[in-house]
């Protein structure tokens, strides 16, 4: 069985509880060579509170503890071996982000001071934390989409391209906030509300028909279908320089092509 261990000490516990990280260490070595465990290695953090969070960003700021989850990540490991639970975490919510990411790799905690212990039992505390996680969890997406929708408007209102599928004919350079014209493909557009206005009556499959006897070919280098020749057409007042984006109309800043 794979595991690796942990250790901690911040500067109030080393003097309190008398765990300092030689004592830890020691303690994991002798009880994982009893077991017959497979020590792969000891991550480490010297003088961090099993408490601190970065409540922003929802992380936990310890170097030691994230190699180590980084570790789990690409190494199949059984189980972390500690000398107990405090070592990992001193707090519900930290306690909680631990156990989420340990069960994300099917690995479970071995606590020397705690034999019985395990992250996969119930505990009513854990059930009523983890329900406020996922509130939080839930609350910071639509923060973030409600963010990210009023940044897109405003610049639509500005008329500039506020994400989302580029459309045939223009294309997005990285690096780059405005669409540029794609020549070969802005020639097909031409060519197609060419062909609409001279033959008014002609269906969708014969439009795109003609596109494809004239040696037009999409992006992918396929024959155009009926349908790809609809969302061209579709797009007219986009062709023509303005943006919509949703209940948004503006002059766009994209050129335009018919």
């Amino acid at each position: 069985m794979n595991v690796v261990g942990y250790i901690r000490v911040s500067t109030q516990g080393q003097a309190r509880d008398g765990y300092s990280l030689k004592y830890q260490e020691e303690e994991i070595k002798a009880y994982c060579k009893e077991q017959g465990l497979n020590l792969i290695h000891i991550f480490r953090d010297e003088g961090i509170s099993g408490a601190k969070l970065n409540e922003e960003a929802l992380e936990i700021d310890r170097v030691g503890l994230q190699e180590m989850l980084a570790h789990l990540s690409s190494v199949q490991i059984d189980n972390v071996v500690v000398l107990n639970t405090s070592r990992l975490w001193r707090s519900d919510i930290v306690k909680v982000l631990i156990q989420r990411e340990l069960k994300k790799y099917g690995c479970d905690i071995k606590s020397i001071e705690q034999p019985f212990y395990s992250i996969h039992k119930k505990d009513p505390n854990d059930f009523l934390v983890n329900g406020l996680m996922e509130l939080l969890d839930q609350y910071q997406r639509l923060e973030i989409a409600l963010k990210l929708t009023k940044g897109r408007n405003k610049k639509a209102k500005e008329g500039g391209y506020a994400g989302g599928r580029v459309t045939f004919g223009y294309m997005k350079q990285k690096g780059e906030k405005e669409l540029k014209i794609h020549n070969n493909h802005a020639e097909v557009v031409k060519r197609l509300f060419e062909l609409k206005q001279i033959h008014r009556k002609w269906s969708l499959s014969r439009l795109a028909e003609a596109l494809n006897d004239e040696g037009y070919r999409t992006t992918q280098g396929k024959a155009f279908t009926k349908v790809q020749v609809k969302r061209i057409l579709d797009r007219e007042s986009f062709y023509q320089g303005i943006y919509t984006y949703g209940q948004i109309q503006a002059n766009g800043k994209h050129e335009a092509i018919i």
